[in-house]
This record gives C-alpha cells, structure tokens and sequence, in this order.
C-alpha cells in the first residue's frame, strides 16, 4: 500500500520525506489552506525532493490552465483537484500534459463513491472534505474495485484498524503526522512501518 504525506511547506519537510521515503508528497495551492505554498516556494522545494518520490499539487477550483503550468514545469508531476472541477477539467489536463490528475470526492453517502467510479481521472481521492482531519464511514467504499487513494483524519493509530474489505491504492496523510501544526517525521516513519506490512 502506498504512502502520500500532504501539506509540506518546509525544508524540514522535505529532508524528513527524502529520509523515510513516502511514495508521494502533497503541495497545497489553496489559498485558504494554512499548508498553502505558492508556485515559488513548492518549486524551491522540489528542487531538493528525491526524484523517486512524486510530487502532487492540491488545487481547489484553479483555472486549468494554472495547473497545466506547473505540470509543465515539473514544479508538480500529477495534480489533485479537490473542489468541484468536471470530468472535462479532468481530461483537459490529461490531455494537455499527459500527467496523472487525482479526482478528490467528497464522501458523504454511497452516492458520492459511485457517481464517480467511471471517472477518466487516474486516481480518485476519497476524503471527508477539505482537509477536515475527520475520519468518514469506511463502509461507503466497500466493492469498490478502482485504484483509489484514501484520506480525511487518518494517523498512525486508526491505520491500524483498516476494516479488511478496504483496499486503497495508496493513504493520504496530513494533520495525521503533525505535531504542534508541523510534520512529525516520527509519525510518517510510523505510517511508513505500519504500511510496510499491508500487501
């Protein structure tokens, strides 16, 4: 199962990932996040990101054409859209960049999950909200047979009660490995081990 630490802003961030090796990295580009980092800052950032780790940039309703930029930079290698972008947007940054691009869904009801199964996205995300930190109701997923990357308040401790008819892709992390409102590298070297034993 793979791992994806969201919201690094720092140098700390970066060399604590470069260490313990996740297998995907989150840039926050919404304003509103207190994890946001400009184009600038997640550009220094990558630089000094191990390469064997994908950078995934989070956007929420930005103009195609923002995202589709800093895919062509390499700033981000696949994009995460998490607000209510269609399945247009989605094969429109495809088709432009020909990078993965993650469909984050809010999951409220069974409705959610299914009304986005066929979706063209690479991936979908199936979270809480927007970086709520709140865990929803895993049963909503169950017979879901797509990759898919899962997310909203997991941690160290509730990984471990990951239900058996679960089976992402990939766990989101972010508050999840804080401390004090900062990454932790002692969590995510948790999650890291934890993981490590899922097949």
């Amino acid at each position: 199962m793979k791992i994806k630490i969201c919201g690094l802003t720092r140098p700390e961030d970066i060399a604590a990932v470069n260490r313990i090796r996740p297998d995907f990295i989150g840039f926050v580009f919404w304003e509103r996040s207190r994890r946001f980092v400009t184009a600038e800052q997640a550009a220094l950032l990558k630089k000094d990101l191990d390469p064997g780790i994908r950078a995934v940039g989070v956007f929420v309703d930005a103009p195609c054409g923002e995202v589709i930029a800093l895919l062509e930079r390499g700033v981000i290698d696949i994009a995460q859209l998490h607000g209510e972008e269609s399945e247009e947007d989605i094969r429109y940054i495809q088709a432009m960049t020909h990078r993965p691009v993650i469909k984050a869904v809010r999951v409220k009801s069974r409705y959610d999950v299914e009304a986005w199964l066929d979706s063209g996205a690479d991936w979908l995300l199936f979270d809480s909200g927007m970086g709520s930190g709140i865990t929803f109701d895993w049963r909503l997923l169950a017979g879901v047979d797509r990759e898919y990357f899962l997310a909203g308040g997991l941690t160290p401790e509730n990984l471990r009660e990951l239900p058996e008819f679960l089976h992402p892709y990939a766990v989101d992390l972010s508050s999840g490995v804080e401390t004090d409102g900062y990454k932790d590298p002692q969590k995510i070297q948790k999650v890291k081990e934890l993981m490590s034993s899922y097949t």
